[in-house]
């Protein structure tokens, strides 16, 4: 039997869906952020930067691939954790956390500043012509993205050849103005940023939370392979860890892109300004109010490819586990669950997610991890049990202490571990719990 593989075209075709599924809102504002606060230690941050917001998705999507399913990898665990983990990640990553969060940022980003322009005012937060036109903006968002994602084996056809090159043309039209019209030297590097920019670049990479969407995107990329003819399972795999690799060098040169755009405008943006602001003041200086449209309509785009790709890969997955309810009807399900939710505004989504991300992160890094280096450790429940135990202890300390609980017996005690107040006293726990597990698998 031939081997089986996607044409180059095809496998473009495919690594652009999976890179639209990636790239959100969050994806956008994020490096720009970064860069403004860097300055001039813009790249050594934005290497921390690229590591967990490129490298673990991409191993995340391979490991997925390689151990037949995120149900097996998390196994490795144990039954009962696979299925509260997966659970738990899937309502994180779908209609609890980051598909609302698709619907607030491009309201915030696409409508708010359209009105703005015109001299019209919604009023703050919690103001009931805001909360209204919220709600109305977000109910068509959703509609339009679960006709989308009703057909997940045609997301090539849609987020891969159409949405996809679409948003990668509004990105470099603003880079390339950077490029002609310079915004300014790169300013100085902020106080987060003076010591460890590395460290500090790679715990921002956990807000993308494209490390935890690459355990639940392998599913749909799956399918649409299959639709491409490739039938063998080994192809199938080996196709989607290429569509990953290629994907991750794209979303490289774009994060780069945008950080060139951040680093100069940090000052001049505003001391209080966020990622956001930075593009919207990059984009304004150089092209005036058709920059901001542009900005706009990069920001609607972004947020409807991953909000199709969310619905698609929880809808799939819920339809596997809980059959008698179909495809369609989670979609349904879902939208109206994270219109419920969306309709809470950015602000308060975002302060939920912080502590949820802590908590998930951290473990779900080990998980693929420990993939990698079955060779040394074997896929033993010991090793995947201890050191996910060890690691999730730290996790749930961090979870609870960005939610202002704070338990001072333990902090004290844990704050003796090596990285902790950067955010990584994780790691040596983790590596611990390796170890204890390889001499209980022996």
């Amino acid at each position: 039997m031939s081997v089986q593989r996607l044409s180059v075209k095809n496998l473009l075709f495919v690594s652009f869906t999976l890179f639209s599924m990636f790239f959100g809102a969050g994806n956008l504002i994020f490096p720009p952020f970064l860069a403004a606060q860097a300055g001039s230690l813009t790249w050594r941050a934005m290497g921390g930067f690229f590591i967990s917001a490129v490298g673990f998705p991409v191993m995340g999507v391979a490991a997925v691939a390689l151990a037949g399913g995120l149900h097996e990898l998390a196994g490795r665990v144990g039954k009962g954790f696979a299925s509260a983990f997966i659970l738990v990640l899937y309502l994180a990553i779908g209609p609890f956390l980051a598909i609302p969060r698709t619907a607030s940022t491009s309201f915030e980003m696409t409508v708010i500043p359209a009105l703005s322009s015109l001299g019209i005012s919604l009023g703050g937060q919690g103001g009931m012509i805001r909360f209204f036109a919220q709600l109305g903006y977000s109910t068509l968002f959703f509609l339009l993205a679960a006709v989308l994602a009703l057909r997940p084996e045609k997301l090539t056809e849609c987020l891969g050849k159409i949405l996809c090159p679409t948003l990668l043309i509004l990105i470099s039209v603003i880079f390339t103005g950077c490029i002609f019209w310079p915004l300014g030297p790169y300013g100085k590097p902020g106080p987060a940023y003076m010591d460890g920019p590395a460290v500090r670049g790679f715990l921002e990479g956990y807000q993308t939370m494209d490390t935890i969407a690459a355990l639940v995107f392998g599913i749909v990329i799956a399918m649409n392979i299959r639709e491409k003819g490739i039938r063998q399972e080994a192809a199938i795999v080996r196709e989607t860890v290429k569509a990953g690799i290629f994907a991750g060098l794209l979303m490289m040169l774009v994060y780069s892109a945008l950080a060139y755009i951040g680093a100069p405008v940090g000052q001049s943006a505003g001391a209080n300004a966020n990622g956001a602001r930075i593009l919207t003041y990059a984009a304004g200086s150089l092209f005036g109010s058709a920059g901001r449209g542009i900005l706009g309509i990069t920001f609607f785009v972004a947020c409807l490819n991953t909000c199709v790709g969310l619905l698609s890969s929880c809808s799939e997955y819920f339809t596997i586990r809980f059959p008698r309810i179909s495809y369609r009807a989670w979609i349904v399900l879902f939208a109206l669950i994270s219109l419920f939710i969306s309709s809470a505004g950015l602000e308060r989504i975002l302060k939920v997610s912080v502590p949820v991300l802590n908590a998930l992160y951290p473990v779900t890094i080990v998980l693929i991890i420990l993939s990698f280096l079955k060779r040394f450790v074997g896929t033993g429940r010991g090793v995947y049990g201890w050191t996910v135990l060890f690691t999730g202890i730290l996790s749930i300390v961090y979870a609870l202490d960005q939610a202002g609980i704070s338990i001072p017996l333990i902090e004290q005690a844990f704050s003796l571990l090596p990285g902790y107040g950067a955010g990584l006293g994780w790691i040596l726990p983790a590596a611990a719990g390796s170890i204890v597990g390889k001499c209980f698998d022996k």
